[in-house]
């Protein structure tokens, strides 16, 4: 990267945690994708704890416009990538865009360029993501509607008939056939104004995982800043290689944590229960259904119950 750049600056943020040898193929697509854009790469360790943090200082070493940093903390998704964003740029300064990449993530060489693009000629949106699809290249779904109760019983129903009512609460939005406004985008290719984030604020760190995008997305529609989908940015995603997912045999509790803070924050611990006795019911819903369709997909294993109890646990700290 040794051509002249030109303004505006760009700084991609990409989260490291145990993944060193699948972050540095992030890396090596991110920097090519970077060519022609004024700005930086922060490549940042969540505290991996097995060598992570050596092997890419190591291997980008000899790129000086890659830096290698230590949260010293694995605070979650956000808080990790807050650390990249507060340090800036290397010379003190600001970036006009952040762009958020995740670790398994391999943006197209004109990707990032298209989303600042976009940015430019739309200057009402705060945020821009890409069109994800896997290694086969079958599209991932990653625009979506902001969660309410409504769509709690709608999504634990599974039911033909509720979803059809309920079809303008329904949370994915399939994938657009072309770029436009959708109320949020899962961060696995992200950019963002940086104006926008510093004045509605960055990730808010008390959610470890799972819907901090989501808040991100509300808090800046409420100040006026719209999210948009670009189709034409191209990112090859794997998906869960860091947060093992796809390998989830019982949902853990800071998914849980994560649901219960995000619907508190929109409705107050209200919401937040309303919000979980419209998914009991619906799950109880799906439960009746599976009696006499068994080859309905189920909920994970312990799930409902989980769910309760959390929510008991929850308010019972409260009291």
């Amino acid at each position: 990267m040794t051509e002249a750049l030109t303004s505006p600056t760009v700084l991609t943020v990409i989260l490291n945690w145990r993944t060193a040898e699948m972050t540095l193929r992030a890396v090596a697509a991110a920097e090519l994708a970077m060519s022609g854009i004024a700005g930086e790469i922060t490549v940042v360790d969540n505290d991996s704890g097995d060598g992570s943090f050596e092997t890419l200082t190591a291997a980008l070493a000899g790129h000086p416009r890659i830096r290698v940093v230590q949260s010293g903390h694995n605070g979650g998704f956000g808080a990790g990538n807050n650390v990249g964003v507060r340090l800036g740029l290397r010379d003190g300064s600001r970036p006009d865009f952040v762009y958020f990449l995740n670790s398994d993530a391999f943006p197209a060489g004109d990707a990032i360029l298209k989303l600042l693009e976009y940015l430019g000629t739309h200057p009402t949106v705060g945020f821009a993501g890409s069109f994800i699809h896997g290694p086969d290249g079958e599209p991932h779904i990653t625009c979506f509607r902001f969660p309410s109760a409504a769509s709690e019983f709608e999504g634990a129903a599974r039911s033909g008939p509720i979803s059809r009512l309920l079809s303008h609460r329904t949370v994915p939005l399939g994938v657009p056939t072309e770029s436009g406004p959708v109320d949020w985008l899962a961060g696995a290719s992200l950019m963002v104004r940086d104006p926008v984030l510093q004045r509605v604020g960055l990730f808010d760190e008390n959610f470890f995982l799972y819907f901090e995008e989501t808040d991100l997305c509300r808090r800046a529609a409420k100040a006026g800043w719209s999210t948009h989908f670009v189709r034409d940015s191209r990112i090859e995603h794997i998906g869960s290689v860091s947060t093992g997912m796809k390998e989830w045999r019982r949902v853990p509790g800071y998914w849980f944590d994560s649901r219960w803070l995000y619907f508190s924050k929109v409705g107050g611990t209200g919401y937040a229960v309303l919000a979980t006795i419209a998914h009991v019911a619906g799950g109880l819903i799906l439960r009746a259904r599976r009696v006499v369709q068994p080859q309905v997909r189920p909920d994970p294993p312990h799930f409902l119950r989980d769910l309760v109890a959390h929510a008991i646990r929850t308010l019972a700290r409260r009291h």
